[in-house]
């Protein structure tokens, strides 16, 4: 399951496990972290907003689709998705790849403070409603806040709730 620092850290309950940064793109491998003997997080590369060349961003991508393919213990990819923005045309790109790949997937909007309060029902319409026509989303996506913990919990439960229907 891939998560941000931040969100990795909110989810543990530890500050300290992932590094964090205010730049964007500062993650530029794989960071796998092990939670218990049921679970692990992979932390990849961002791609949306990192200040580098587009090169390193392509590269990133074969990275990412490389780790991606024929995943067959992958449980879920959090694919997330800054709540002010929403979609966005390379994020589009990332989902119709893990569609064309039958790779499960959840949107997890993060930033969710950042929204007013009338803006938060429409933003997570429109994301459920371009979700409804994709074979490899999963319908319910997830409003997040690792500033101020709100939808961690929900995204716990939706974890627990993978692991339970895997049998782990």
């Amino acid at each position: 399951m891939a998560l941000p620092e931040s969100l990795i850290n909110a989810l543990t309950g530890r500050n300290t496990l992932a590094r964090t940064s205010h730049t964007p793109g500062r993650t530029q491998q794989l960071n796998f972290f092990r939670i218990g003997e049921r679970l692990s997080l992979v932390d990849m590369p961002g791609y949306g907003y990192a200040a580098v060349e587009k090169a390193k961003v392509e590269a990133w991508t074969r990275l990412i689709h490389a780790y991606l393919k024929g995943r067959a213990n992958l449980a879920r990819v959090f694919m997330l998705i800054d709540a002010r923005h929403g979609f966005k045309s390379i994020d589009t790109d990332v989902l119709d790849g893990l569609d064309k790949a039958a790779v499960s997937y959840q949107v997890v909007l993060t930033k969710g403070d950042s929204l007013k309060k009338g803006e938060v029902a429409s933003r997570i319409a429109g994301i459920e409603a371009g979700l409804a026509k994709r074979p490899a989303a999963y319908p319910q996506v997830i409003l997040t806040s690792s500033r101020d913990d709100s939808g961690v919990p929900d995204l716990r439960a939706a974890i627990a709730r993978l692991l339970a229907e895997r049998g782990a």
